[in-house]
């Protein structure tokens, strides 16, 4: 098949639907298929002249639902997009986040070919999307399958343009997130307990929360639990300043790391915890943590609980519960039993959503759409 993946988001900017989008082309260009990952320019820190990988347009991170989106811009996007398309007659088209302008909405709108959106955003009300409720229901129209990354996504998506929509998760590599990776050895202590958070340092991620906690942490494990947050954006500055004067000793902002350096800094890890607010699809860093054979706490949303079962390969805390939040971290830094517990049973989880697995349900919804279509192609 010649498969073309469109996405907003993409390298050099990390992320969920990055990932997403990188490993599924990875895995199915393995199995002989044609893919061109359809994308913005991001200015720097991308990769010279990929032949894999067309870019249109320049993006800009704005702003969003308390979070940064990224959107592509230009005042040709339109009829480049078409070219584009035109040019390299594919036989699907995979669209992630179909609803979000620019580039996917208007991929959506001018495909030709069988097309499949992937939904990755939950959120409550959308005025947004309310307001353009005629015109994007006539586009959702135009895709042969719709597939949400969880059920919360699902639900978001399907209250605003219902039909059938297939529940296929997020995935995680296995192989590079693994509990074998070596540590950082300058940042492992047997003095101390390493509690990890990895994300961009947005609102609706519960930073605050879990600095908030961090003074209650430290007292109730006298002093042993070392924050060490992995993540930058904008506002670092205003996060390192809210930092309690008797914690700041504790806490480490690492800024923005290299990709290769990621599976290390989960391994550096102890605990890994994930405090967000609300509006999480899936919990990708949740499965990386988890192959990586790491414990986890994680905020009770349901987003999240597509990837942890409480209690079983993960903690979870009620979002923005400060006491709570220091009460489940400040257990497990003094359980380190209950910790290997978790982070066997954790791992065991993670391999279910090995890219492989996830990628043989994307394969069947191309197959499945290209022969309702009446398309003809070899088995690759």
């Amino acid at each position: 098949m010649k498969i073309g993946i469109v996405s907003q988001s993409y390298y050099p900017r990390y992320g969920g639907v990055t990932e997403h989008v990188h490993h599924t082309a990875t895995e199915l260009r393995r199995r002989g298929h044609q893919v061109t990952i359809i994308t913005s320019h991001f200015r720097r820190g991308e990769a010279p002249s990929d032949p894999e990988v067309e870019r249109i347009g320049y993006n800009l991170l704005i702003p969003f639902n308390g979070a940064f989106v990224d959107l592509a811009v230009g005042i040709r996007l339109r009829s480049q997009l078409r070219a584009l398309l035109k040019r390299h007659a594919f036989d699907i088209l995979h669209t992630h986040a179909p609803l979000v302008p620019t580039l996917p909405l208007i991929a959506v709108e001018t495909a030709e070919c069988p097309q499949v959106g992937t939904f990755h955003t939950t959120s409550g009300p959308s005025r947004l999307v309310e307001a353009f409720l005629g015109t994007l229901t006539a586009r959702m129209k135009r895709l042969d399958a719709r597939i949400a990354v969880s059920e919360t996504a699902r639900d978001f998506a399907a209250q605003y343009f219902p039909g059938e929509y297939l529940v296929i998760p997020n995935g995680v590599d296995t192989e590079r997130f693994h509990p074998s990776v070596e540590p950082f050895p300058e940042w492992r202590d047997p003095d101390r307990v390493n509690v990890l958070f990895v994300g961009r340092l947005d609102p609706r991620k519960g930073v605050q929360v879990l600095l908030d906690a961090l003074p209650e942490v430290i007292t109730r494990t006298r002093g042993r639990a070392r924050l060490l947050i992995v993540g930058d954006s904008y506002l670092r500055g205003r996060f390192e300043a809210s930092v309690a004067p008797a914690a700041r000793a504790h806490v480490h902002f690492l800024g923005h790391v290299p990709s290769h350096d990621l599976p290390r800094w989960y391994a550096t890890g102890d605990i890994f915890v994930s405090p967000a607010l609300g509006h999480e699809s899936f919990g990708i860093v949740l499965a990386e943590a988890m192959a990586s054979g790491r414990a986890v706490v994680a905020s009770d949303i349901p987003g999240y609980r597509s990837v942890v079962q409480p209690g079983v390969n993960g903690v979870v805390s009620p979002p923005g519960d400060v006491p709570a939040l220091a009460g489940a971290i400040a257990a497990l830094v003094d359980d380190p039993e209950r910790r290997a517990a978790l982070a066997l049973r954790g791992r065991e989880r993670a391999l279910e959503f090995a890219w492989p697995h996830i990628t043989d349900r994307i394969e069947a919804v191309y197959r499945d759409v290209l022969a309702r279509r009446g398309a003809v192609h070899p088995v690759a």
